[in-house]
């Protein structure tokens, strides 16, 4: 008898940090490395960009489609930034959970509240933080995105962002990157072996006891 045949629910992993902490390179390496993990596709109201696929990049939906599938409760979290809505749809996210995937989400401290609110007991939040002020500005300023004023407009945001660490389930410094990766892969291994997520083994148990 393998094992491998006992099924489990998928999770939603989110992670969140202030811009330039490392969380964009984190989240990379997992999907790159980790098979049964997907990132979560959000849906939008804004026009899509050049070289952007519909489905893949984003969904795009004009507003009265989104405003309906807010007030149907058809999202696990929405927000509007500037005149554009966002939103994770949570029909695919629970199709995937269901068929034993992980989604991964990159959203904010407000989109994991919003999440929580819905789906508390698939969630797992891991927030990234920099080792320091001063590396994180350096991060910013080496990337090479952004102008002056956008660097200082990240920097005085990233002190409310970084104040609500304690809401989340696992906090990682990301001092060394490959060292951060690995702590996320292990936190990923023992959420899958949670008992609650093991959704066959009750049937897998059970065969082994009447064998």
């Amino acid at each position: 008898m393998n094992d491998a045949a006992i099924h489990r629910r998928g999770l939603m992993l989110v992670l969140s940090s202030p811009s330039g902490a490392g969380k964009s390179s984190i989240a990379r390496t997992l999907l790159e490395t980790e098979p049964q993990l997907a990132m979560s596709v959000s849906a939008t109201t804004r026009a899509p960009r050049p070289g952007e696929v519909d489905g893949k990049d984003y969904h795009f939906i004009d507003i009265e489609r989104m405003k309906g599938m807010i007030d149907q409760g058809a999202f696990l979290e929405h927000a509007k930034v500037f005149d554009n809505y966002y939103g994770t749809p949570r029909a695919p996210v629970e199709a995937a959970l269901t068929s034993g995937k992980d989604v991964l989400f990159d959203i904010d401290w407000q989109g994991t509240q919003q999440v929580a609110a819905n789906a508390r007991a698939d969630l797992v939040t891991v927030f990234v933080l920099p080792p320091s002020v001063e590396e994180l500005e350096k991060r910013l300023r080496e990337r090479g995105q952004d102008s002056e004023e956008v660097v200082a407009k990240r920097m005085g945001k990233a002190a409310d962002e970084m104040s609500h660490w304690p809401e989340y389930d696992y906090v990682i410094v990301n001092r060394d990157l490959d060292v951060s990766i690995a702590s996320v892969k292990a936190i990923l291994s023992a959420e899958r072996l949670k008992r609650f997520r093991q959704v066959g083994m009750a049937d897998f148990v059970n065969k082994l006891r009447g064998a």
